[in-house]
């Protein structure tokens, strides 16, 4: 009969040993090698009638091995479960017989393993507090945004000339000489843009021109340096070179185009917000308002979220068996580390080590699960965000693509991860005491910036 006893050698720390007799494992070790003796092929016998003693001699060393180590497993595992014992990680090894084990002389072995145990945890949630930041929507973001719903429902023109700084121009790039004369294997390329997007210099330039006029540009002065970045790159030039400033271009206007904006009128209301009676303009602006609000909301709650983290890191006392796990380190991870190395990555592997055990103690304590139907919706949600905006009502493809990734082990897994972590959030944010402050949006965005850097 195996037995196995169990020591505390530190802190949340102890020591198992497996005791193994003759018969513990003997009984699996002929049935082993009977196996063998039953599926040897060797040159010169029938299958399966192989003499034992050789067979013995050639596997036997080493069937036996695997099966005293099997047993070793077994009855540890069966100790672990059976004791319910919380532990961390796996089970290293530290010292065994291994090097006496000898199929010509079974004995009785002694296997011993160190365990790491989980620490305790009490959540505290008189500390799970925070601050809101309400973003207050701005009334020229919300004059861009309802700018943008009327170009986008609107119609098409093609003026005679260039008029307005909000002509959309196609044209043709030639690098060309100072004098505008166009260079023989200089860089072709065509492109479309609005005239606000030239500076102040070049728009003036370019008023009054018709299809098919030419101006001669130099890439430094016709463009801000955002848009000059986005036009290097797209010529095929590389960005960190300044010579590209000096570069001329001859741009001749292939068509001018023109988006009269959609009439503020309930045919317009209708088609941004079907399903939805807004009849009046100031309905309308405040539905658009309500959506970017919510769009506000959404980030300004990761920001709660991410201060409610940081409170349980923080401050959920934790207790942890550190030499264990620097050795656990060392020998378990892919590649082994030196000792030095261990002591290095042990900060940042507790702090992560303290999240899963926090976070998989209040998904159990609150039973959040995710259902398979959640799985799905999110494999489509995530496929419609992506295709932006084409009406999804018709797309029967969409089943078969969710059908599809619901068959992907790794989707689901990470899927359900994802969506059971979301959750957590969700509940911590509901039960947690807000305190409600409004922030304009760059002072947000200035906040969280500043929190990465100081995060990473």
């Amino acid at each position: 009969m195996a037995t196995i006893t169990r020591e505390n050698i530190g802190n949340l720390n102890d020591k198992l040993t497996v005791n193994l007799s003759k018969e513990d494992y003997m009984p699996s070790f002929e049935k082993s090698l009977k196996n063998y003796a039953k599926n040897a092929n060797l040159p010169g016998f029938r299958k399966g009638m192989v003499p034992s003693g050789l067979i013995k001699k050639m596997y036997g060393q080493s069937v036996f091995k695997d099966e005293v180590l099997h047993t070793v497993e077994k009855e540890l595992n069966e100790y672990v479960s059976k004791e319910k014992l919380d532990i961390l990680a796996q089970p290293l090894p530290v010292e065994s017989d291994s090097r006496t084990m000898n199929v010509n002389d079974p004995g009785d072995y002694a296997f011993s393993f160190e365990i790491g145990l989980k620490p305790e945890i009490n959540v505290d949630w008189e500390n799970m507090k925070g601050t809101f930041y309400k973003i207050t929507v701005d009334d020229n973001v919300l004059e861009d945004e309802v700018n943008r719903l009327r170009n986008r429902l609107g119609t098409m023109t093609e003026p005679e000339t260039v008029s307005n700084e909000e002509d959309m121009l196609n044209v043709k790039f030639e690098e060309a000489d100072a004098d505008g004369n166009i260079l023989e294997d200089g860089i072709k390329k065509d492109n479309s843009l609005l005239v606000k997007y030239f500076s102040a210099d070049v728009q003036k330039l370019l008023m009054g021109k018709k299809k098919d006029d030419t101006v001669l540009i130099q890439l430094g002065k016709a463009f801000e340096e955002k848009e000059k970045e986005w036009i290097v790159n797209d010529l095929g030039l590389d960005k960190s070179n300044e010579e590209n400033n000096e570069k001329f271009f001859s741009l001749t206007i292939t068509k001018i185009g023109f988006v009269e904006k959609a009439e503020m009128n309930e045919e317009f209301f209708k088609s941004v917000y079907p399903g939805k009676e807004i009849t009046t303009e100031e309905a309308f602006r405040n539905e658009v308002k309500t959506g970017i609000q919510e769009y506000y909301d959404k980030q300004s709650s990761n920001q709660f979220q991410d201060q409610l983290y940081h409170i349980l890191v923080d401050h959920t006392k934790m207790e942890f068996p550190e030499n264990f796990l620097k050795r656990w380190l060392e020998v378990s991870a892919e590649d082994t580390k030196t000792p030095e190395e261990a002591e290095k990555e042990l900060p940042t592997f507790l702090n992560q080590l303290k999240w899963t055990l926090i976070s998989s103690k209040l998904i159990n304590d609150n039973e959040i699960t995710v259902e398979q139907s959640e799985i799905r919706d999110h494999a489509k949600q995530q496929l419609v965000a992506y295709m932006q905006g084409q009406s999804v009502n018709d797309m029967p493809w969409l089943d078969e693509y969710a059908n599809r990734m619901m068959s992907d082990k790794k989707f689901v897994e990470e899927t359900y991860m994802r969506l059971q972590t979301a959750k957590l959030f969700d509940l911590l944010e509901s039960k947690a005491t807000k305190t409600e402050e409004p922030i304009s949006l760059k002072d947000f965005e200035e906040k969280v910036h500043q929190h990465h850097h100081h995060h990473h």
